[in-house]
């Protein structure tokens, strides 16, 4: 009794090459190292080369496997579509989420050392609101009429009194009442350097930040809810694993979101002329 030789058991020999294989060989016809592929993709040559070897292990998860599978595609002049239904096919099926959140687990459970102490701020605020008020209430009785008028603030001005420098006669907020929050939010960001804000309300994405000479300042998994914010004299360069789930504000100013759910993005801002990448 033959043993073998069975379809399930057995690949077909009219495959054809292999995933890698197929990238391999665009590659070398479009006259393209592997350090030329890292280099546009902004995927690790070392990555690269095990994706190549059909090695998909090294990529955290399917997700982030077919984004760069269609990365690769693209650079080397694939079509991505087919290529992505055949590891669909090689990998049980259509992708779900990925189980390599507990590589940036570290990351997600980090405290923010930056945000600044609401609690304690709170409570020097009250502190000094019953302080003020204390204060006015003892030395009250020993003022004449005309000093606790002007103490009490906010109180109408009278015939002789001059205006308060906090109001105008109108009652208005003065000039130096604080500009509106998207103002102030631009305020707050240096002038000589590109801040950008990356913040993913909706669901999660993997996303790679890079400085202006290549050093990478983060390279992970934004979880739901989270933000980051990255500042560089320069430029800074993004890769968005899911576009779509990401909103990015450079300089105190949101961009417009045009990005498609599930769409590999790199983008690249700089202090005067935010632009993709």
């Amino acid at each position: 009794m033959s043993i073998g030789n069975s379809p399930a058991e057995e690949r077909p020999s009219d495959d054809g090459p292999s995933l890698g294989e197929t990238l391999r060989r665009a590659r070398a016809k479009a006259g393209l190292r592997v350090e030329d592929l890292s280099a546009s993709t902004r995927i690790r040559v070392p990555l690269v080369q095990a994706i190549e070897n059909d090695d998909f292990s090294q990529c955290g998860g399917t997700v982030y496997a077919r984004g760069h599978l269609r990365a690769l595609a693209r650079a080397v002049g694939l079509a991505p579509e087919p290529l992505l239904a055949r590891y669909d096919a090689e990998h049980d099926g259509a992708p779900l989420p990925t189980p390599a959140a507990p590589l940036f687990e570290a990351e997600r459970i980090r405290p923010d050392r930056r945000r600044p102490n609401w609690t304690a701020a709170m409570v020097a605020a009250i502190v000094a609101v019953v302080a003020f008020v204390g204060f006015t209430v003892v030395s009250g009785g020993d003022e004449p009429a005309g000093t606790k008028r002007h103490a009490a603030e906010g109180a109408p001005a009278g015939d002789s009194a001059s205006p308060s420098p906090s109001a105008s006669p109108s009652g208005s907020p003065s000039p130096a009442s604080p500009a509106n929050p998207a103002e102030s939010a631009v305020a707050a960001v240096p002038a000589d350097k590109v801040t950008v804000k990356l913040s993913v309300p909706e669901r999660r994405s993997w996303v790679s930040v890079k400085d202006h000479t290549g050093r990478s300042l983060f390279d992970g998994v934004l979880e739901q809810g989270q933000h980051k914010t990255f500042t560089d004299a320069e430029q800074v360069d993004l890769v968005l694993g899911d576009a779509g789930a990401v909103r990015v504000s450079v300089n105190g100013k949101p961009i417009a979101d045009k990005f498609r759910p599930g769409q590999v993005q790199r983008l690249s801002y700089t202090k005067g002329n935010p632009s993709e990448g």
